[in-house]
């Protein structure tokens, strides 16, 4: 049986973010493109549900863009209706590609250190935020 770890996405990849009207998109570039399958793996609608919670209020959706060892990320309905017309502080959704990678996201252990991916501040839950204190 493999062990999974959590990591901060920091550790797989850096990411980029804009607003589409009412939704914003999140590209995620992994590393090194071999991390990609780690990271296609890691990041689900499932687990940006989670993260973000009642921010987003549409369907969330992820792609694979093997061509640059990344994928994109798009979540409708999270910027309280847009540009001209949202009162949030972040109305274009520039903060959530650098605010994302806080994130913990399950890895395969083994898989993993085969791949040279860092492990440090790995925990055994989703919620652990000690690694950004």
């Amino acid at each position: 049986m493999s062990e999974t770890v959590w990591i901060p996405l920091s550790n797989l990849a850096h990411g980029r973010s804009g607003d589409k009207g009412d939704s914003f998109n999140i590209g995620l570039i992994a590393h090194k493109k071999m991390w990609l399958e780690i990271l296609e793996l890691s990041v689900t609608p499932k687990l940006l549900d989670q993260w973000y919670g009642d921010s987003v209020t549409g369907l969330i959706s992820v792609w694979p863009m093997p061509g640059i060892g990344a994928i994109n990320c798009l979540l409708r309905g999270g910027l309280g209706g847009g540009a001209t017309t949202s009162l949030r502080l972040d109305a274009q959704g520039k903060i959530w590609g650098q605010s994302i990678l806080r994130m913990r996201v399950p890895v395969n252990k083994k898989q993993a250190e085969e791949l040279g991916v860092p492990l440090n501040n790995q925990s055994e839950n989703q919620w652990d935020m000690s690694h950004i204190l």
